[in-house]
């Protein structure tokens, strides 16, 4: 083995560096929330042989936690707050690119998903970013505060996505009009985003409004048909809800109707 090849090292952008814990900072959009309840945990179990190394990023005079802020809250909590803490410290980073950090470090590990899609966002991923856009677009927010217009079926959006971002604008559009607030659950957003793919331009979206919110138990009434079909079929919830909105539509109108899900699903 050569020398050269023996002095060969692999060196991470990040330097470790003791940081004073009251000049870090929280940059929410880069990262979840924090949650009270996890820094009283680890501030009641603490040890500090287990708390590991945070990642910060220096940026405007500051040091910016990207990984590590439960962690940091603990430590200022039992009392810690002048002393100085080991880090990774990255330096020079973008907001964004700190969002993108946050993510690559918690790749494996279980984050909630609202929190790493707001992250994903941030960063300007490409998919999490047209989404977030079309639920803005229709007057709705992805969040998992119980506000208006909140969707926290972050999964749901996604999958309705890939059928086509059209797909997801129609689905939401409708649901908002026919069922509000109610109908924002993954169920719903998934069975209507089934329904706005399969039949796309035949769909007549006034009158699938107008008969979805006028049908006997509105959103619940739905759910309930689409439960009674689920058991009768064996079929998938999203499909069963897609196959109760087909029928509700249809229910007492006149002229051309839409296909019945089963039979344009066998097709």
């Amino acid at each position: 083995m050569t020398n050269d090849t023996q002095n060969r090292k692999v060196q991470r952008s990040a330097r470790l560096k003791w940081v004073p814990i009251n000049q870090m900072k929280v940059n929410p959009l880069a990262q979840r929330d924090l949650n009270p309840a996890r820094v009283d945990h680890l501030a009641a179990t603490f040890d500090l042989e287990q708390i590991g190394v945070p990642t910060l990023n220096w940026r405007d005079g500051a040091f910016w936690i990207i990984d590590g802020q439960h962690r940091i809250g603990a430590l200022d909590q039992l009392g810690f707050g002048d002393e100085k803490v080991q880090c990774w410290v990255y330096e020079g980073l973008t907001s964004e690119q700190e969002a993108e950090v946050f993510l690559k470090l918690n790749d494996t590990l279980t984050v909630a998903a609202i929190p790493k899609f707001k992250s994903a966002v941030h960063a300007g991923r490409t998919v999490e970013s047209d989404i977030d856009r079309i639920v803005r677009s229709v007057g709705l927010v992805v969040s998992k505060d119980k506000i208006p217009g909140a969707i926290g079926a972050v999964g749901t959006l996604g999958r309705v996505y890939a059928r086509g971002p059209a797909v997801l604008a129609r689905s939401l559009a409708i649901i908002r009009d026919a069922y509000g607030d109610g109908g924002l659950e993954a169920p719903v957003i998934d069975g209507i985003g089934h329904l706005c793919a399969r039949y796309n331009g035949e769909l007549d979206i006034p009158v699938a409004v107008e008969k979805l919110s006028k049908a006997h138990g509105g959103v619940n009434g739905l759910l309930n048909k689409a439960e009674n079909l689920r058991r009768l079929t064996g079929n998938q919830k999203s499909h069963c809800v897609a196959a109760a909105a087909v029928e509700t539509i249809n229910a007492g109108r006149g002229g051309k109707k839409l296909a019945s899900w089963w039979k344009a699903e066998a097709e």
